[in-house]
């Protein structure tokens, strides 16, 4: 069974761009992507855990049979 990660997003515009930080709650590690302010919350959020996953797979720190929980519904959106 794949044990799942929580995930806390966070969104900051500058101008026309949007940083977007995932940081996994478990480690501790951030990573960051920038992309169009235009573009959906949703998509950006999704691209940010997907590098978050390859990092975490990267260093070890995250078995491929694991899952990231981003909590659809809860938290703070900051």
């Amino acid at each position: 069974m794949a044990a799942q990660r929580d995930v806390l997003i966070e969104f900051q515009t500058v101008g026309n761009a949007v940083k977007v930080c995932a940081i996994d709650t478990e480690t501790g590690l951030e990573v960051s992507i920038v992309g169009p302010a235009n573009m959906g919350q949703e998509q950006l959020s999704r691209t940010a855990v997907q590098k978050l996953r390859y990092m975490l797979r990267k260093r070890g720190l995250m078995p491929a049979s694991d899952t990231v929980k981003t909590g659809k519904g809860r938290g703070l959106l900051v």
